[in-house]
């Protein structure tokens, strides 16, 4: 007797699987094409205020003009070799992007839910991961605008600038991961409160505690040992140190600009699973 053939589905059994390997590199494909998808979405937002930018070259403007002569003058911080207004330069350039990143990562999310657009993005197959590095990486291209008001302002009081293709490249390199990394510590935040008046208040918290408990505008050395162990756990140390090595003709790092890389990408690693995970919240 002759076995019939069975005419069942076989729910794929009949097809060759795909190796692990080249599913993990597709699902690594398909978190970078939707990044780059959220932060295409992100940055037409400046088509309709453009201002914005402008306005944002206020606050670095004050701090070279008012405050870096006066302490030029003063000759009360100790920075070696390097003048003061050069050593401020990177610390400054730092700081707008850190005040950038923390206003637009958060409240564009805070944005988001008070329009409805939330629960249209959790209904979406976009990966969390996506939706928040993608925002992130905006705020990295917003604060651009920063690196070219900082080097201006820079050129114009008579910063020794290293103008080499390479150097400008490393600054724009640290720039959009220290944007990013603090675009993400504010969505972190804005997941967690939900409103905008709360977050405009934690605005200020997070941001000058993280300022001033770094070398953006003095040696740490100077500091009491409790806030040099605080500045030695604050991300934006490592920016600044950074940003000091590349940016200035005469400057130099003292950590080292592949460490100081690698810190940032480490700390937006860990900020944006924590970000994925936390993002649902919103809308809830």
């Amino acid at each position: 007797m002759k076995l019939q053939e069975l005419d069942v589905p076989l729910n794929g059994w009949d097809k060759p699987r795909s190796h692990p390997l080249s599913r993990g590199w597709g699902a690594i494909a398909e978190l970078i094409n939707k990044t780059l998808v959220i932060t295409e979405l992100e940055v037409r937002k400046l088509r309709h205020d453009p201002s914005d930018l402008f306005l944002r070259a206020v606050q670095p403007t004050l701090w070279l003009l008012i405050f870096g002569q006066v302490f030029t003058r003063i000759r009360g911080i100790p920075t070696g070799d390097l003048p003061y207004l050069d050593f401020m330069a990177a610390g400054i350039l730092a700081q707008s992007v850190l005040f950038v990143s923390i206003f637009s990562g958060g409240m564009s999310i805070i944005w988001e839910k008070d329009l409805g657009i939330v629960h249209k993005f959790l209904v979406s197959p976009t990966p969390r991961e996506a939706m928040v590095l993608g925002k992130a990486l905006a705020s990295g291209i917003r604060s651009l605008s920063q690196v070219a008001i900082v080097y201006l302002l820079s050129l114009l009081l008579g910063v020794k600038l290293n103008p080499s293709p390479v150097a400008i490249a490393g600054v724009v390199l640290i720039v959009l991961l220290g944007a990013a990394c603090f675009s993400l510590f504010s969505i972190i935040v804005a997941c967690l409160v939900k409103s905008r008046e709360r977050f405009n208040g934690m605005g200020q918290l997070m941001t000058m505690p993280l300022f001033f408990a770094s070398n953006a505008i003095y040696p740490i050395t100077l500091m009491p040992q409790w806030l040099q162990v605080l500045s030695h756990l604050n991300p934006l140390t490592y920016e600044v140190d950074a940003l000091r090595g590349t940016m200035l003709a005469n400057g130099s790092s003292t950590y080292g600009f592949g460490l100081d890389c690698a810190i940032l990408l480490l700390v937006v690693t860990i900020f944006t699973i924590i970000g994925g995970r936390l993002y649902p919240q919103v809308g809830m």
